[in-house]
């Protein structure tokens, strides 16, 4: 169990050291880049829609990535706004990784690109511990999904730096009660801001577009309790195995990582939806 643990650990912090390079290298040329988490269903692609459209017309030189485990519909859908968009099929991993992305940019996103919204797996489990190299998680959580989505999920929660509620035009029909919502949000990220939206209705339009080009202009995010206690845990470790090396202390690390977590994955197909500037 200790070799498998520590084999995770390994493997998270190779992916943060890409993350790290990678987001380094994005911000030199002025990207941001913007990770859009939530389960299947959320609304999450209705809303970037709107976002990606809103953009362009203010003239952000903006771009969207999406991943899916099948299909291009949502590379299509979001395809309609006309700003360039690129389809990741993962072949059914339930997650992007740092590297993957790294490879999916090169040659694709144009060199001005501003924004970057790359839309995930959907999934709020897998992705929740991968950095992409991103300056602002979003978390996105529909009102049909239960207000105790962020006790059931944690982490990805936890990490998020902006949490959107989305289909708020439907939330007095399927009683959705935001205050216990917003409580639960605190529990798990105290301090982080939820915002609401309705793609349908307009509600709330605009606001992830300009905390993202906020991020991108330097203002301070949130930083979630959470990402501080793991940024300690990691320093910890990372001391800890220092210390075993200078006593001489080996770790056996032959044991393959579990199935959800193999890094041996094929390589995604990549597909570019049709699209104008």
């Amino acid at each position: 169990m200790c070799r498998t643990v520590d084999l995770r650990q390994a493997v998270l912090a190779k992916n943060d050291a890409t993350a790290r390079v990678l987001r380094t290298e994005l911000t030199a040329r002025g990207t941001t880049v913007v990770n859009l988490l939530s389960s299947p269903g959320s609304g999450k692609t209705a809303l970037l829609e709107r976002e990606l459209l809103l953009a362009r017309e203010r003239g952000v030189a903006v771009a969207a990535l999406t991943a899916d485990l099948a299909t291009e519909n949502d590379a299509l859908r979001l395809a309609r706004s006309g700003v360039p968009v690129k389809q990741v099929l993962t072949d059914g991993l339930c997650h992007l990784e740092a590297a993957m992305l790294g490879r999916h940019l090169d040659g694709w996103l144009p060199e001005d690109t501003r924004l970057l919204f790359v839309e995930n797996v959907g999934n709020l489990v897998c992705p929740a511990g991968y950095d992409l190299g991103e300056s602002l998680r979003v978390v996105l959580a529909s009102v049909t999904e239960g207000e105790d989505k962020p006790l059931k999920y944690p982490t990805a929660f936890g990490l998020a730096q902006l949490v959107v509620v989305t289909k708020t035009d439907i939330a007095r029909a399927v009683e959705f009660d935001e205050a216990a919502f917003r409580a639960n949000v605190e529990q798990v990220n105290p301090g982080v801001e939820v915002v609401l939206t309705s793609a349908r209705a307009g509600t709330g339009l605009g606001v992830l577009l300009d905390r993202a080009l906020a991020a991108g202009s330097g203002t301070r995010t949130h930083t979630p309790v959470m990402a501080r206690q793991q940024q300690a845990h990691a320093h910890g470790h990372d001391h800890d195995h220092e210390h075993d090396h200078e006593h001489g202390h080996e770790h056996d690390h032959d044991e393959d990582l579990d199935q959800g977590h193999d890094h041996e994955h094929p390589h995604p197909h990549v597909h570019t939806a049709a699209q104008t500037r």
